[in-house]
């Protein structure tokens, strides 16, 4: 789990830069189309991954029983 979260904090911060170098520095029209395809969706996944991994605590307990292991 720890993995997981590490790997999103890493992907959360290289889109929130690579969206702030678009806004800032004015690259050309196809880099900032290229960040836009896919540093957009990396941002809202990461932040997801990171929703996720954190648990309330009913469920503390619980997860550490029996982690989550799909449908």
């Amino acid at each position: 789990m720890k993995k997981m979260e590490m790997a999103s904090y890493i992907i959360l911060i290289a889109s929130v830069l690579a969206i702030l170098y678009a806004l800032i520095f004015n690259p050309a029209d196809w880099i900032v189309y290229a960040i836009a395809i896919v540093c957009i969706p990396f941002l809202v996944l990461s932040f997801g991954l990171l929703t996720m991994s954190k648990p309330i605590k009913e469920e503390e307990e619980e997860r550490r029983e029996e982690p989550f292991t799909g449908y």
